[in-house]
């Protein structure tokens, strides 16, 4: 069996795979989230460790596996988010400043603002925004007492979730990250695959706190730190999505795959060559393996499964999530109703944090079910925004898009996406697939799966969603949708106070 720990934002999880791929065992537990402030989010480090701790033990206890039947472990994480620990002791020195926090927006107006954007995107790949791990860090440098003192003196590690749960189950002995989880700090050169000694310099980051990046797939070490798995390889690691793209069998040109979580993650795999994004995207490392760095573009969308929770929690038109699906099927279209879900303002490709969320189009006649069938298309439509921004970049032509994550369960969402976007969408049998890549990526570094061939052939349908809707009322959905964008951007500045 392969052991994968999946480490999320709002819990952790532990699944067991046997070497078809299927579910042989999982546990999963919630930890708290800490809000000290407006647009601050921070998790407890070791409550991270203690729920993943806890749900290994569960799991195994669940099929009365003993360490000796777990051939390798595989480690997926939460992205971004940011830990300084004391390297002595170990011990946390500061929250988690979680991957949503948004505490470094000064700090990158003021980057942005020295015309450092463009030196840091040629570099990462990414954009100067609060979301990346390198102005979390330079924060806690430079508002936690002592800390930059400490870390100068070479006492202070810093690390990703992998990095941290990586140093807990090696009892300390590994300091180490991944090229996925360094590619998405705003300090590791993509290009040359090593910490950039100017991007350190920009944001006065003193080098001693990194870890050593390795690749995707490779035997780090053996765990000590739970009895439970001692001894047994930890062989994989990625983050979240990177993990996700290579569990859906993406792993050539032409294949896209999109969570729809809290939000949706949307990346297309590249192949060796880092597409520079014009669009408004991100490039990042897909996976390193081997001495071979593979790179994909990625399109963050903020608010997507946040969107029905909405309509559960703040309008209270469905009881639970699931029942959105049979609301919206009560009517055909929305009645010219447009929802923009712009809570925290646009991710991807628009990157507009004044934007606010709106709903257009109503009249007497509009009822819930005409709302919920808006926000089911908000959610296609950002997708759909994401993969022609995509295909833009990289000239390559979508053949298929692959899909996960909780809300790929409802239909006919899956069945508007396909509608508008023009092209299949394909659901797997198992959709946990973040947790599945971390096991793939294991399994070959042990010898468990032969090659990424075999593990290719793993991927199975569960059902294919084609496109049937006619392209003249997708048409109108678009020039509606485009509209709505127009209005919603800017809100927060161009409102009154």
């Amino acid at each position: 069996m392969i052991l994968s720990l999946d480490q999320g934002t709002s819990s952790s999880r532990a699944i067991i795979f046997d070497h078809n791929g299927g579910i042989v065992a999982r546990a999963q537990q919630e930890f708290p989230q800490y809000f000290p402030a407006p647009g601050w989010v921070e998790h407890d480090p070791e409550e991270i460790w203690t729920s993943q701790s806890q749900v290994v033990a569960a799991a195994m206890d669940q099929t009365g596996l003993r360490a000796s039947d777990i051939a390798a472990v595989g480690l997926t994480n939460q992205r971004e988010t940011t830990i300084l620990w004391d390297r002595a002791t170990g011990h946390p020195l500061y929250r988690a400043i979680v991957w949503q926090d948004r505490r470094t927006s000064p700090l990158c107006q003021a980057l942005q603002e020295q015309g450092l954007e463009e030196l840091f995107r040629r570099r990462t790949g990414l954009r100067l925004d609060p979301y990346f791990s390198g102005t979390k860090i330079r924060w806690l440098l430079d508002h936690v007492e002592g800390l930059r003192a400490k870390a100068n003196r070479g006492e202070v590690a810093f690390g990703t979730v992998d990095s941290w749960l990586t140093w807990k189950l090696t009892g300390g002995r590994l300091h180490i990250t991944d090229a996925t989880n360094a590619s998405r700090t705003l300090l590791y050169n993509i290009h040359t695959g090593a910490w950039d000694d100017e991007l350190l310099q920009a944001l006065d980051i003193p080098p001693s706190l990194l870890p050593e990046v390795r690749s995707n797939s490779e035997i780090y070490g053996p765990i000590i730190g739970l009895p439970g798995l001692a001894g047994v390889p930890l062989a994989g690691m990625a983050g979240d999505q990177h993990a996700a793209l290579f569990g859906q069998a993406c792993t050539e040109t032409g294949l896209a795959k999109n969570t729809y979580g809290t939000g949706c993650f949307v990346l297309m795999p590249t192949g060796p060559h880092a597409v520079p994004s014009r669009h408004g995207l991100i490039t990042t490392v897909a996976w390193k393996i081997g001495d071979r760095t593979e790179y994909a573009l990625e399109g963050s969308i903020f608010v997507a499964g946040a969107l029905i929770q909405w309509l559960r929690d703040g309008l209270g038109i469905i009881q639970t999530a699931p029942e959105v699906e049979a609301l919206a099927q009560q009517v055909e279209t929305t009645g010219g109703v447009a929802v923009v879900p712009a809570f925290v303002g646009l991710g991807a490709p628009h990157w507009d944090p004044h934007a606010r969320g709106t709903i257009l189009g109503i009249t007497r006649g509009t009822g819930a079910p005409h709302i919920a069938r808006a926000c089911l298309e908000a959610i296609a439509w950002q997708v759909v925004e994401v993969l022609e921004a995509m295909e833009a970049d990289s000239g390559i032509a979508l053949k298929e898009l692959r899909v996960d994550g909780g809300a790929c369960s409802n239909n006919l969402l899956l069945q508007i996406q396909a509608d508008f976007l023009g092209h299949p969408v394909a659901r797997p049998t198992t959709t946990e697939t973040t947790a599945l890549g971390a096991a793939f990526l294991a399994g070959l570094a042990v010898g468990f799966w032969r090659d990424r061939a075999e593990i290719t052939a793993l991927w199975k349908l569960d059902r294919p969603f084609k496109p049937t809707r006619p392209r003249e009322a997708v048409d109108l959905s678009r020039r509606r949708w485009l509209a709505a964008i127009k209005r919603a951007q800017g809100w927060e500045t161009d409102s009154c106070p």
